[in-house]
């Protein structure tokens, strides 16, 4: 059996694959994220080995002890800083944190063809931009840095102990030279990082270590099976789902959102803030729109109303279309690159329901979708069907609203809420020997597809939709 651990922000996900590829058993344990000031987001790296280590106590014992070997996963460009002893100085500052906004400026002005390095021009999420921050904001943690990992990699080393990355997670940091797949020294210097910071890369398919003794006894695994590198979690999920070949791509609708192409080669377009990044594979690349907000913005408001999503979603789909809603709740990626932007609602009425209301944010993230494809369209990639993963997935309402205002096919299959966790999975297999990457990364069979069927209504809908962020901007910016 193969083990997938992937470390998300709001749950660390487990899946276990038997040695024909099928799915036996998944596990989830949730996380918080903690604000400690305005656009701030972090997590406790112990919060997230302890839930590590309560998902895997909560699977079967038989799972775990014949358990061959273990892939990673993880949520991207979080900056885990580490003493000369491997301890974290810090909480990790995430992917969402928006404190580092005039930091990713000095960056772009130092140098604005670091950019094409890099795969896109930098931005407060990227772990880059992070470490100028502290060492503008805090020198004193800032010098006493020996070693800075991805989130999932710091699970890694708790279980190999050693410092090790893949390409695809690398990627995201704003300190790799995509094309050469290297550390950059250039991107270190402009971030006021150093090289000798930064772990291995290897690529996802190859071992990072071995599961360390005392580990394996805790935790009821077997001492010694390997660990695979594993990936950031866009291109676990891309293994998930099979995206492994040139032209193969997915949309995930997670906490954040991304639509996902697979290349043959690096295609920087750093100002469509399209990121070009290196796959977890050898000899391939990606194209990818990221949006911070995903089908977060569903449970947001299920939170704010207290009532379940799947009863607010039943309201949406037989509400009129009324309110219109920015769903930028922690900022925006693609397409504004603006992590000071918030979200709100437009034409709220006296009549308006909380289904209406729930009907306008699922209208929303399809809009951002809409405005990925765009972006992603400009930057020269037309997908015309793609596969879905994450959870959001389960909404048929969610889907089939994105189909229409992308003009792109879906397929929705078996387990596509498993994503990046599966991925991670497969690539363990690859790493243990058993299994070839063609073999392991099969692309599941669809179960439901989404046509889409625009209407002259959503077109008018969503040109009005394009006028909040400016219009909001505008208010962010008397406000300020």
């Amino acid at each position: 059996m193969y083990l997938g651990i992937d470390l998300g922000t709001s749950a660390v996900k487990l899946c276990v694959l038997g040695q024909d590829g099928t799915v036996l058993a998944t596990q989830s344990q949730a996380l918080t994220v903690q604000h400690p000031f305005s656009g701030a987001s972090e997590q406790d790296c112990a919060a997230w080995w302890a839930a590590t280590c309560s998902a895997l106590q909560g699977l079967p014992k038989q799972f775990r002890e014949s358990t061959r070997a273990i892939g990673l996963s993880g949520q991207m460009h979080g900056a885990v800083m580490l003493d000369a002893h491997k301890q974290p100085l810090h909480p990790a500052i995430l992917w969402n944190d928006a404190r580092a906004h005039a930091e990713c400026a000095h960056m772009m002005a130092a140098d604005p063809g670091a950019a094409d390095l890099a795969g896109v021009v930098p931005m407060p999420g990227f772990t880059a931009p992070k470490l100028l921050w502290l060492a503008r904001h805090d020198p004193d943690l800032h010098s006493r840095i020996a070693h800075v990992l991805l989130p999932k990699d710091y699970i890694g080393l708790r279980l190999h102990g050693r410092l090790v990355t893949d390409p695809s997670d690398a990627a995201g940091t704003s300190w790799f030279d995509q094309s050469t797949r290297e550390w950059s020294d250039r991107l270190c210097t402009l971030s006021e990082s150093r090289r000798d910071w930064l772990p291995q890369v290897l690529h996802g398919t190859e071992m990072a270590g071995r599961l360390l003794p005392d580990v394996a006894a805790e935790l009821g695994l077997p001492a010694g099976i390997p660990i695979a590198a594993g990936a950031g979690d866009a291109a676990a999920g891309a293994v998930g789902i099979g995206a492994v070949q040139a032209g193969d791509g997915f949309i995930s609708l997670g906490t954040s959102g991304q639509v996902f192409v697979t290349t043959p080669e690096y295609r920087p377009n750093a100002q469509s803030r399209i990121h070009a990044y290196a796959h977890c594979l050898p000899g391939l690349w990606f194209q990818m729109a990221a949006m911070l907000n995903g089908a977060r913005p569903m449970a947001w408001l299920a939170e704010i109303l207290n009532r379940p999503i799947v009863d607010l979603l039943a309201e949406a789909e037989t509400a009129p279309a009324g309110p219109l809603f920015l769903p930028y709740l922690t900022g925006e990626r693609t397409p504004h690159g603006d992590s000071e932007i918030r979200g709100g609602f437009a034409n709220l009425a006296e009549g308006v329901t909380q289904g209406g209301m729930m009907r306008a944010v699922v209208e929303a993230i399809a809009f951002t979708f809409a405005d990925a494809m765009a972006a992603l369209n400009s930057a020269g990639t037309v997908p015309d069907q793609l596969l879905a993963i994450g959870g959001g997935t389960r909404s048929d309402f969610l889907m089939q609203m994105i189909a229409d205002a992308t003009g792109c096919r879906l397929g929705r299959s078996a387990g596509a809420d498993l994503g990046p966790a599966l991925g991670a999975a497969r690539l363990a297999s690859v790493a243990a020997g058993d299994m070839s990457l063609s073999d392991a990364a099969q692309k599941p069979p669809v179960e439901d597809w989404f046509d889409p069927a625009p209407t002259k209504e959503m077109q008018k809908r969503l040109a009005a939709y394009r006028t909040l962020y400016p219009a909001l901007r505008e208010v962010q910016a008397r406000l300020a």
